[in-house]
């Protein structure tokens, strides 16, 4: 009877076992497709004969199914959902919350068929293109515009929510973008004045902050229309820009009154600006406009329409939210043409982004941790802010171009408890990331605590590429090159103003070809490493520096080390000042209180921070005005010019030593860029460690 008993009980054992449904190893794999139904099982990659079964057409209707065969306990190994070749149309977020997570073993993975193309997209392509042949329309044209416009009626196409432009830029929350145009995967210029150049104010008869400036010349006397006008400028620094709208253009006075809150910084003669959303001003090939009381988009193609696609950015949500889950992988897919961010993923653990391509979105690429309404202004302005970025999140193997406002937001750890993260932005490329917003909307803004950005290509860019606050991050193995090309007193790397933000290490990056505007001061003032406004307690190693400006900056920090770097053709290769003796004294005498009010947000004298950082702990009692701490050891200079000490600073006060700046370095090949030392080099006996330059830069 027990051998009956036995048999019977391995039989049903085994039986289970072979069970589909329930097999620990096997994968469930489901499909999407766009011609699918979520009618059908969804186990098929195509219809079947008699067109009764086949994938689903949704991501919901993938994502509902495996949380109902997890209820019914029928996923017992990995989940695929693999999506057929084509474009899926996003009006909202595409939702993943906890309830969808995988495990560490078996992730839940959402990627493309193989060999095919998935595309997630928040546009609409446009038809019905036809020649401009009303007499008003063509009255408001240049001449040489007429029989290369053309027309199109976005509500016969059922596009009626057109958005609105906003008076978005430096200072100011992110917030969805109007309806863009893209033709062939690439952002059309919306009509402006000038095409390419700069205008400049001429004057501000009431002053800086009178909400009014004045311009030379008669170009806006032949605007016929000017309620939707819009002018972006920086109107009084080279690292502030804005988007201000017209309320009214004098003509005779060559006058522009702005609506409030005005140019940051008010109107300053001399500075620069340019006018857009003009139809008079549809001028040449790529640009176009939209006239939002008939729906009609005019647009010049930059080549034939036939066959060509054209399409405008309709959703304003992400295209995929990640909520609170875990252990989930978006992989090989294109995240393209929304009016807002691409992927956001708030909170949960291990989610990851791997070789996606991510473009022409409205504000940012990816966003972790990060709140698209208000990340910037909680950014700068409240120390102790990292947001929910949750742990192990992060974005991998992708491209993220042609964003309006920032390539990826990277946050996540708690600066109170200094509990690191984990997050990363890792072999990437993210390049043309500033097509809206032109300052402080990098490549990676990254906050928090603990978090990695590694081995990625950053160019292409107005502004800075990484800007970080927080604390104990990793900046390693990246190239940067051409960005910070528009503005000025601005870094490829940047971060300022907190003497709490430490911890942070900038080493093995390779930085070049950095040149900006030429400012008032007659130079290109454009840093590779920024460490502005008393940054203090980062390590500055190993990294090539070559023709970035002024290479390194320490602006009146403390405890910084810069060390075992390679300088070629920077001016200067160092600059260490003490502007709390200068021009920011009024930082020390009760006139701004920012300084101290962020050590007091973190206890900066009480542990963790007492104990992780000591020297912080003694800041307020050591002298805070003076730079103490910093190191500069054993970097090698060549050309251009070696060291600038501001402020009487001496090397009593900054430790300098074992640098090779006079004699020649006996790099290898400085040409080939194999900037290891030769044998008998003096870079030797300073103590030069060899920088491993192969490994920057995306594997």
């Amino acid at each position: 009877m027990d051998y009956l008993l036995r048999a019977l009980v391995s039989g049903c054992i085994l039986a289970l076992l072979a069970c589909p449904a329930i097999a620990a190893t096997e994968e469930l794999r489901l499909y999407v497709a766009p011609g699918g139904s979520d009618s059908w099982s969804g186990i098929r990659p195509a219809a079947n004969a008699s067109g009764t079964d086949g994938p689903f057409r949704t991501l919901e209707r993938a994502r509902d199914e495996i949380r109902s065969m997890r209820k019914a306990r029928r996923i017992h190994g990995p989940v695929t959902v693999l999506l057929r070749g084509g474009s899926y149309f996003r009006e909202n977020s595409f939702l993943l919350t906890e309830e969808d997570s995988g495990s560490s073993a078996r992730p839940v993975v959402f990627r493309p068929f193989e060999g095919e193309k998935a595309v997630l997209t928040g546009g609409r392509e446009l038809s019905g293109f036809g020649p401009v042949t009303d007499e008003p329309v063509l009255a408001r044209l240049q001449p040489a515009a007429h029989g290369h416009v053309l027309r199109a009626d976005l509500r016969k196409q059922g596009i009626r929510d057109f958005g609105a432009m906003t008076a978005r830029g430096f200072g100011r929350n992110i917030q969805p973008a109007a309806l863009e145009l893209f033709f062939q995967d690439k952002p059309m210029q919306l009509a402006r004045w000038p095409n390419s150049e700069w205008a400049l104010i001429a004057g501000a008869p009431d002053g800086k902050d009178g909400g009014k400036f004045t311009y030379e010349g008669d170009r806006p006397s032949g605007w016929k229309q000017t309620g939707d006008i819009w002018f972006h400028g920086y109107w009084g620094y080279d690292w502030a820009d804005t988007y201000e709208k017209a309320a009214s253009i004098d003509t005779e006075k060559r006058e522009i009154v702005t609506v409030p809150p005005h140019g940051v910084y008010g109107y300053h003669p001399g500075k620069r600006f340019y006018a857009l959303n003009i139809l008079e001003e549809l001028d040449e090939p790529g640009e176009w406009f939209l006239d939002r009381s008939s729906g009609v988009l005019y647009f010049w193609p930059p080549a034939p329409l036939s066959e060509r696609k054209v399409s405008v950015s309709i959703a304003a949500e992400p295209l995929i939210t990640v909520r609170g889950a875990a252990h989930i992988r978006i992989e090989g897919l294109t995240v393209e043409c929304g009016r807002g961010c691409g992927v956001e993923i708030m909170g949960g653990r291990d989610v990851l982004v791997d070789r996606c391509l991510i473009r022409n979105l409205g504000t940012v690429g990816v966003s972790i941790g990060g709140l698209i309404g208000d990340i910037y202004g909680r950014l700068y302005n409240e120390t102790t802010y990292a947001g929910d970025g949750g742990r192990n999140n992060g974005v991998r193997r992708s491209e993220i171009v042609n964003t309006g406002e920032g390539g990826v937001i990277l946050g996540g750890g708690n600066r109170k408890t200094l509990t690191a993260a984990g997050n990363f932005v890792e072999d990437c490329r993210i390049h043309s990331f500033q097509r809206w917003a032109r300052t402080y909307r990098p490549a990676v803004a990254i906050h928090g605590v603990g978090n990695r950005v590694a081995h990625n290509l950053l160019y292409d860019a107005p502004h800075s590429a990484i800007i970080l606050n927080g604390n104990d991050h990793l900046i390693e193995f990246n190239e940067f090159h051409h960005v910070c090309m528009e503005t000025g007193d601005a870094g490829a790397f940047y971060m300022g103003r907190d003497w709490s933000q430490r911890g942070n290490i900038v080493r093995f990056n390779y930085f070049h070809d950095l040149h900006g505007v030429e400012g008032q001061k007659g130079f290109t003032d454009v840093m590779a490493v920024y460490l502005d406004d008393w940054s203090s307690g980062t390590l500055v190693y190993g990294n090539v520096c070559r023709q970035a400006g002024r290479a390194v900056l320490a602006g009146g920090g403390r405890d910084n080390t810069i060390e075992n770097n390679i300088f070629i053709d920077c001016r200067p290769a160092i600059h260490v000042d003490a502007r709390g003796l200068g021009w920011a004294k009024y930082y020390f005498d009760g006139s701004n209180n920012t300084l101290f009010d962020r050590l007091k947000a973190v206890n900066h004298d009480k542990p963790p921070y007492s104990t992780k950082y000591p020297e912080l702990a003694r800041l307020l009692d050591d002298e805070p005005v003076m730079p103490k701490g910093n190191k500069i050891v054993r970097n090698i200079c060549v050309g251009g010019k070696w060291l600038e000490l501001q402020n009487g600073l001496t090397d009593k006060v900054i430790l300098i030593q074992d640098n090779v700046v006079e004699a020649a370095p006996g790099f290898r090949d400085m040409d080939a860029n194999d900037f290891r030392p030769k044998p008998g080099s003096p870079a030797h006996s300073a103590g030069f460690k060899p920088i491993p330059f192969k490994e920057i830069g995306p594997r």
